[in-house]
């Protein structure tokens, strides 16, 4: 498990909902782990730390915008004299964009491609001197199933997972040597604000878990619902662990079943 040291940051977007990133949060803190997390939403950022109902000497929260690096420098920096250095980074921002080809636009584009990879490579950038004075350095980067099995009703969203999936492979080659292990978790399904936010603009008369059923039914998901933020959780602190120190270069998919193929 991560040591009492540890101090992962979980980086975010306030378009993300706060249960997917209060239980990767929750999830470490549990393990004793010191944690550091950012938001663009000091407000609901505040609201998500008071929910967590830990100190500052176990977690450390700051208002930033992973598209901004001079922001992020900037939140690293204090994270990790705040708590004596950092020995993870946890790389969670990100969204759907529900578009087709001819639905996008140019901005479309330009809006899902930064986003995604500011994501990554802003705080990786921010943390990397500090990771590699860690003797347990980890980068997990969120990601999902979309990263290979992309969806013409995602198109954007997909193209831009399979760029960071390929950026991941990259980076957990180039970082090795110097004892930075870099993988990835992938997403299917999971019940985060932004379903809610889609059960109520469909206006479909079903209730929520009904509306659940049918929406994992049609994207055929083996266990036949959504999965919850905590089940996300459990393989980000795995691979963030010591105890996984021959680990990187590899994804975990948390989707319920979900695949059109044998990867």
């Amino acid at each position: 498990m991560p040591s009492d040291r540890s101090t992962p940051t979980t980086s975010t977007p306030a378009a993300a909902s706060w249960p997917a990133v209060g239980s990767p949060v929750r999830a470490l803190l549990d393990e004793d782990a010191r944690v550091a997390a950012c938001g663009r939403d000091p407000e609901r950022l505040a609201k998500a730390a008071a929910r967590l109902g830990a100190g500052p000497d176990r977690l450390f929260t700051g208002t930033c915008d992973v598209r901004d690096a001079d922001a992020v420098r900037h939140f690293t920096q204090a994270a990790a004299q705040h708590f004596g250095g950092l020995d993870g980074l946890v790389n969670n921002a990100g969204q759907s964009r529900m578009k087709r080809l001819d639905d996008t636009t140019a901005e479309d584009w330009r809006d899902e491609l930064e986003l995604k990879f500011a994501g990554v490579l802003n705080p990786l950038k921010a943390a990397r001197s500090h990771l590699r004075a860690s003797e347990t350095a980890a980068v997990v980067n969120v990601n999902a199933v979309l990263d290979r099995q992309p969806e013409t009703r995602l198109i954007t969203t997909s193209a831009a997972r399979a760029g960071i999936l390929n950026l991941s492979k990259s980076l957990s080659v180039e970082l090795a040597a110097q004892g930075i292990r870099v993988n990835s978790v992938c997403l299917g399904l999971i019940d985060t604000g932004q379903w809610t936010r889609r059960h109520a603009a469909a206006d479909s008369g079903l209730g929520y878990e009904e509306w659940q059923a049918e929406l994992a039914a049609d994207r055929g998901v083996a266990l036949g619902w959504l999965g919850r933020a905590e089940e996300v959780a459990y393989a980000i602190v795995a691979l963030l662990s010591p105890r996984a120190s021959y680990i990187t270069g590899t994804s975990i998919d948390v989707c319920g079943g979900v695949g059109r193929g044998i990867l």
